[in-house]
């Protein structure tokens, strides 16, 4: 449990290395002043720069850049594997977002909105969204899925790595929905477990981190446009199963989650051999 313990505390430790001078700091300051112009995002750029080549030991103690290098997994792949492991990424969030749908089915699902300063330009608004995607994939797949998954998966295996940083991705983001947290859990597992099984199947984080920039550029730039999160995907919401019973569409959605759950796995131990024979070879 040890291990379990100290690669949280660090993970944790990662991620709010990361974040805390986004979140807290520069973006809320281009907010407030010059909002018409996205000046954070070089700062904050330039941040994410060190940030990585510290974590992934480049620079900083000779002594433990080898640790830090491995905890990071930061690996470059071949093309091909790069190609497979988007493709299953993909088929994965098939299976997340009809995992939704489920859940909308089974609970009332949070709602949440993004207000930009009335003055604030919608480019330099994009701009902003664009950056914090970029903070959130870089610094929570450093941290879930490299420095507090590789040694959990080590030593316990793949299985208890995706609950334990699964479950840690999602009480971490309480503040996007303080109040249902608990009952987001499962959504978050979710997540973790594609982005996690992309870095088992790889050694590399760099696939999980490519979808979660994207994914997240996706979900912001529409939760500003549309104020409506990933999981909402109407405008009216349809009656819980408690009240209106079990349907077509119900069922529907836990046939597609199934699914594309079974297909992301195949093609998961599929990438697997293929990134341990190009490493091998």
């Amino acid at each position: 449990m040890s291990t379990i313990a100290s690669a949280v505390l660090i993970g944790v430790g990662v991620l709010l290395a990361g974040n805390l001078p986004w979140a807290p700091l520069l973006a809320p300051l281009n907010l407030r002043f010059l909002p018409s112009v996205p000046w954070a995002i070089v700062p904050m750029a330039i941040y994410l720069c060190v940030y990585w080549a510290f974590i992934s030991g480049a620079i900083g103690p000779r002594d433990t850049a080898a640790t830090r290098r491995e905890n990071l997994r930061a690996r470059r792949l071949p093309l091909p594997v790069w190609a497979a492991a988007i493709v299953t990424g993909l088929i994965g969030f098939g299976a997340v977002l009809a995992l939704t749908a489920v859940m909308a089915r089974l609970i009332v699902m949070p709602a949440s909105q993004i207000v930009a300063p009335p003055s604030m330009p919608a480019a330099t608004m994009i701009a902003l969204l664009t950056m914090a995607s970029v903070v959130a994939g870089v610094t929570e797949e450093a941290a879930f899925r490299g420095y507090m998954q590789s040694p959990i998966e080590r030593q316990y295996g793949l299985t208890v790595a995706i609950l334990v940083n699964g479950a840690m991705f999602g009480l971490l983001h309480f503040p996007t929905h303080p109040g249902a947290v608990v009952v987001m859990l499962p959504y978050y597992i979710a997540v973790a477990a594609v982005y996690s099984g992309l870095t088992w199947a790889t050694n590399s984080i760099l696939p999980a981190l490519t979808l979660h920039v994207g994914g997240d550029i996706w979900s912001l730039t529409r939760l500003w446009a549309t104020g409506k999160p990933e999981w909402q995907r109407s405008d009216v919401a349809q009656a819980l199963v408690w009240d209106a019973g079990l349907d077509a569409s119900f069922l529907s959605s836990i046939g597609f989650c199934v699914a594309f759950s079974v297909a992301a796995f195949i093609l998961c131990r599929q990438v697997r051999r293929s990134a341990t024979l190009s490493a091998a070879s």
